[in-house]
């Protein structure tokens, strides 16, 4: 069987997409498509219902209010809580979900309305995800449609769609290895900024592939757990360099004209100290050109790397002639932006989040979302280690799907093709994203 979207004439599906009506209409489909909906279910329950499987709970499981998706009709549940770790997973594999959910704030009340629980406080949790990094491979991969009009195209959606100016689109997203590897890069950088800047010990901090295409970053502290959202927005200002002023740090002294980050300092001066020595490092000439300075300024900085490298590491100062004060502090927000974390600000201060539940799975991908370790974190590969489903072989209908990776091996690209056998990650990887029908399974 088709994917819906082939089923239906241009003209129908522009009807639907105005009235909002096209995504009710792939899901009833997809629920009278038995196979997939059935492989899905069978394969999520049969991952929960393993007796070797261990669903690691919440500090406090009882204080915390857990939530799920149903697969069938996506149908969200909440308010739930467990007192234990077994009558947590005995309802994982007693319910066919596509997603489970705990709250990273706790209750007195977690299966209150949300007036009646009485918070009590929550961890400081944080989410990067290659959605909110600008990588070149998300226009090979990434895809938008618009839900007015239907017109099309590559890579992020825009603020408006140039053919109707309408704001609303239906978006396709893949993970590759580059975008994984900048979500794992922000990452690094998050997790530096509160060991070193914010004082966390490295036991207070874990990491998590979240199943798709980004990381989370646990956090539990007392002196952190009663922060408000303001004190929290206050924390992801700092870490993605909100409001940063040049003049505020005093980087550009006036009455030696240099820029003065120190060689021994914390905080935001050692890190542009960082930034302006990789800028003077790696950059090429073409990179430099981003800065968007004059050709003569650009030169100076290419042909004095070396002394200015000398004079930053030796004596935490570099001298602007050459370049100039005004050009020195464009520089400097250059490198505040590189060196800055791309996280999700939202999640972080959102004192009654729900964030995903380690060692469940991923209903957009059907991989585990899974710990990372601190310590050699530069060598994790979440496409290897997340992966559930390692037997089985099944046959599937794909639709169009660009080039991904399972463990070691590379699938597709596919288009409009018909009856391939995959491995049962693969397989449920491209149904999962909507992008397959379950044709034969022998899993």
């Amino acid at each position: 069987m088709k994917h819906v979207r082939l089923l239906i004439t241009k003209s129908l599906k522009t009807f639907l997409n105005k009235y909002g009506l096209l995504t009710h209409i792939e899901q009833l489909v997809r629920i009278v498509h038995p196979p997939s909906l059935k492989f899905t279910c069978n394969k999520f329950l049969q991952y929960y219902a393993d007796e070797n499987l261990t669903i690691e709970p919440p500090t406090k499981m009882q204080k915390r209010e857990f939530g799920f998706i149903i697969l069938e009709g996506r149908a969200m549940i909440r308010h739930k809580s467990f007192r234990e770790s077994e009558a947590l997973k005995s309802f994982l594999a007693s319910t066919a979900l596509s997603d489970a959910y705990y709250s990273a704030a706790y209750y007195e009340q977690p299966e209150a309305d949300m007036d009646k629980k009485n918070w009590l406080g929550a961890d400081l949790v944080f989410d990067i995800d290659a959605d909110h990094i600008p990588t070149p491979c998300g226009k090979v991969h990434d895809s938008w449609t618009c839900n007015s009009c239907s017109f099309s195209g590559k890579g992020p959606s825009p603020d408006s769609c140039p053919n109707c100016g309408r704001a609303k689109f239906d978006t396709k997203t893949w993970m590759c290895d580059d975008c994984l590897e900048s979500a794992k890069e922000e990452t690094t950088k998050l997790v530096n900024m509160l060991i070193d800047d914010f004082g966390f010990a490295n036991n207070e901090i874990r990491i998590y592939f979240s199943g798709n295409r980004g990381y989370h970053v646990h956090t539990e502290n007392e002196n952190i757990r009663l922060l408000d959202s303001m004190a929290r927005k206050e924390i992801v200002d700092y870490i993605i360099g909100l409001g940063f002023k040049t003049e505020l740090h005093k980087l550009i002294d006036k009455d030696t004209g240099r820029v003065v980050v120190g060689t021994d300092l914390i905080g935001w001066k050692n890190r542009i100290a960082d930034g302006i020595n990789r800028l003077l490092t790696t950059s090429t000439q073409r990179k430099l050109e981003t800065l968007n300075l004059a050709k003569r300024r650009l030169n100076f900085l290419v042909e004095n790397k070396k002394t200015l490298q000398e004079n930053l590491k030796n004596n935490g100062w570099i001298d602007v002639k050459g370049v100039g004060p005004k050009n020195w502090a464009k520089i400097i927000q250059w490198v505040v932006g590189q060196q800055s974390a791309k996280i999700d600000t939202v999640v972080t201060t959102d004192i009654h989040r729900l964030i995903r539940l380690p060692g469940s799975l991923h209903g957009k991908t059907g991989f585990m979302k899974v710990e990372a370790p601190l310590s050699g974190f530069e060598e994790f590969d979440p496409l290897r280690e997340a992966v559930a489903f390692k037997e089985g072989q099944v046959v599937v209908d794909v639709v169009e799907a660009p080039e991904f990776r399972i463990g070691e091996t590379p699938y597709g690209p596919f288009k409009n093709v018909s009856h391939v056998e995959l491995p049962t990650a693969a397989a449920l990887f491209l149904v999962c994203k909507g992008a397959a029908e379950v044709v034969n399974s022998n899993v």
